[in-house]
C-alpha cells in the first residue's frame, strides 16, 4: 500500500510502499476513501509543538473509509472515521465523565500512532466512529476533525439563542464553526483577512463580516454590544488579542488554533472585573462526532472543500500555509 511518510521534520513527506497492516484483536483495518488535510498535520510533519511525534510516521486524523478487516473483539463498525483521538484508557476520571479527550494516556492518530495519509490504516475499533449512510466520505473526512472541533468549541462556549458569537478565521474550521453558531440560534460575526474567506462568510449567512486588514475588530464588535463568545480559529496571536477584546462582560474566549509560538497576554484587572472566561477546547468526543455526523446527514451543514491526490501532499501543505485554500483540502483515495 502507498502511504505519505514523515522521515525528517526538515524534509518533505515521502510517498512510499508499505506492507498492508494486520489488525490486532481490538483493531480494524480501514481502506481509506478520503483523508482531510488539517493544519495539525503540518505541525506534526514539521515538529512544531513541544511534544513531537517520532519519525518515521504517517500523518492524518481525518480518515474515512471501509472496514475491510477486524480483530476478534470488533463487530460494530463497517464504515468509519479515524479521528484525532486514536484511543484512551477508558478508566480515568476524564474518560468516565465524558472528557475522554483529556485522558493523559490517550494516543492520537497521525501523531503518536500512524494515521490516515495512506491507502490502508489501522485504528482501535472502539474509537472509530461509524459514518451514517448517505454521507459523502469527502464530507465526512473534514467533519471528523474540523467539524467536531468547532462543534465542541461552540458547546463549551455557552452560545445559544440570542447570544452573539464571533468566529475568528473562516477557513477549514471556521466555515463550519459559523454554521454551528447559526444552528445554535446565535447572531454571528465572521472575521478574516482574505477576500475569498470574507465572501464565503457572507455566502454562509454570517450576520456581520469584518475584514481585520482594514477594520478594528474589537471596536466594531463592541459597537454591536460585544461578543458573548469568541471562537479563536485563526493561527495568529494578534487574532487572539482581538477576539479577547471583542468580548462583552461575562463573555467567553475559546482558544482552538495552535500557532507554533502561540501566546495570549491577559490583563488580569479587566479579566477579573469583566468576569471573562478564557478556555481551551481540544477536538471532541466520539459522541460529539456522532452528533456532527447526524446534523450533516439531516442536511444542516455544508462542507466547503476541494479534492487533491495524496501524491501531491507536499504541494498541498504549501497551499495551506500560503492561505490559498478555499476551506478544506481532502485527499481522495478512491
Amino acid at each position: 500500500m502507498k502511504a505519505a511518510v514523515v522521515h525528517d521534520f526538515t524534509q518533505p513527506l515521502v510517498i512510499e510502499e508499505r506492507p498492508v497492516p494486520e489488525p490486532g484483536p481490538h483493531q480494524v483495518r480501514v481502506r481509506i476513501e478520503a483523508s482531510g488535510l488539517c493544519h495539525t498535520d503540518i505541525h506534526a510533519a514539521h515538529g512544531d509543538w513541544p511534544v513531537r511525534p517520532t519519525p518515521p510516521f504517517v500523518p492524518g486524523h481525518e480518515g474515512v473509509g471501509i472496514v475491510e478487516a477486524a480483530g476478534a473483539e470488533v463487530r460494530h463498525v463497517r464504515v468509519g472515521a479515524i479521528p484525532w483521538l486514536a484511543d484512551a484508557c477508558g478508566r480515568c476520571d476524564h474518560c468516565v465523565s465524558g472528557w475522554e479527550t483529556l485522558c493523559t494516556r490517550q494516543h492520537n492518530s497521525g501523531y503518536s500512532v500512524d494515521g490516515a495519509y495512506a491507502e490502508q490504516a489501522l485504528a482501535h475499533g472502539d474509537y472509530v466512529v461509524p459514518v451514517p449512510d448517505g454521507i459523502d466520505p469527502l464530507d465526512a473526512a473534514p467533519l471528523s476533525c474540523a467539524g467536531v472541533t468547532t462543534y465542541k468549541a461552540l458547546k463549551v462556549s455557552g452560545a445559544g439563542p440570542g447570544t452573539r458569537v464571533l468566529v475568528s478565521g473562516i477557513g477549514g474550521l471556521g466555515h463550519l464553526a459559523l454554521q454551528y453558531a447559526r444552528l445554535a440560534g446565535a447572531e454571528t460575526v465572521a472575521v478574516d483577512v482574505t477576500d475569498d474567506k470574507l465572501a464565503l462568510a457572507r455566502e454562509l449567512g454570517a450576520d456581520h463580516v469584518l475584514d481585520a486588514r482594514v477594520q478594528d475588530v474589537a471596536t466594531e464588535v463592541q459597537r454591536l454590544g460585544g461578543a458573548h463568545a469568541a471562537i479563536a480559529l485563526a493561527v495568529s496571536n494578534a487574532s487572539f488579542q482581538a477576539a479577547y477584546a471583542s468580548l462583552r462582560r461575562g463573555g467567553t474566549l475559546v482558544l482552538v488554533a495552535l500557532p507554533a509560538e502561540g501566546r495570549l497576554d491577559l490583563p488580569v484587572f479587566d479579566t477579573v472585573l469583566n468576569g471573562t472566561r478564557v478556555i481551551g477546547s481540544i477536538v471532541g468526543t466520539r459522541q460529539d462526532l456522532a452528533e456532527v455526523f447526524r446534523l450533516h446527514a439531516l442536511g444542516r451543514t455544508r462542507v466547503i472543500r476541494e479534492t487533491r491526490r495524496l501524491a501531491d501532499v507536499n504541494t498541498c501543505f504549501d497551499e495551506v500555509l500560503s492561505g490559498r485554500t478555499p476551506a478544506r483540502l481532502v485527499f481522495d483515495l478512491r
